[in-house]
């Protein structure tokens, strides 16, 4: 009777370990393509609310996080950036070179200026960024992100986007999705640990 049980238990353990595998290798944070460079982030040039361009090479020396979202969005866009005002706030002096990038998936709205007036009401160290469509389709495949337009009833429309926060490390290389929805001092000795 054991050696019945013997092989259907070598079988379940010999998947479960390929199954473990597989996804160690598939959301391993620092997994690479056959190029040696990170799988998810890339290079940008986007708009910041006062018309400068910005890239990811000045961002490089500090951790950065990363949202995609759009300023009519109706709720998980402001809570993210509440979220991550609260945790630049628990930060303390020791987050003043923190910055957090929100990139607009709704260009065709999103114009500098309506980023600069929506952003007022969070943390100065998030930087809104727009620019054309191309550039932003750009960017949101280099993180491997999702935006797509939404039609409504009325005529006007709506963004469908990943709503994951993405760390990057100060070399600008992919650390890991980001848990925003901590208590904001958990959140912040996280990030401020990457410096």
């Amino acid at each position: 009777m054991q050696r019945r049980l013997i092989l259907p238990l070598i079988v379940f353990l010999l998947g479960a370990l390929a199954l473990a595998a597989a996804a160690i290798i598939t959301f391993s944070p620092t997994r690479q393509n056959q190029t040696g460079t990170a799988s998810v982030g890339g290079p940008f040039a986007l708009t910041t609310p006062d018309g400068k361009t910005l890239t990811d090479k000045e961002l490089r020396g500090a951790p950065f996080l990363v949202f995609f979202g759009f300023t009519h969005c109706p709720d998980i866009c402001p809570t993210k950036l509440f979220e991550i005002s609260e945790m630049l706030r628990a930060a303390g002096a020791k987050g003043e070179k923190l910055r957090a990038l929100f990139i607009s998936v709704d260009p065709a709205r999103d114009t500098p200026e309506t980023l600069k007036s929506y952003l007022g009401s969070f943390d100065p160290r998030i930087v809104g960024l727009t620019g054309d469509q191309a550039a932003i389709d750009a960017t949101v495949k280099a993180y491997r992100a999702y935006a797509k337009k939404v039609p409504l009833k009325d005529g006007d429309y709506t963004m469908d986007h990943t709503a994951l926060v993405y760390l990057m490390g100060k070399d600008g290389n992919f650390i890991g999705a980001f848990n925003s929805e901590r208590p904001p001092a958990e959140a912040a000795a996280e990030w401020v640990r990457h410096l």
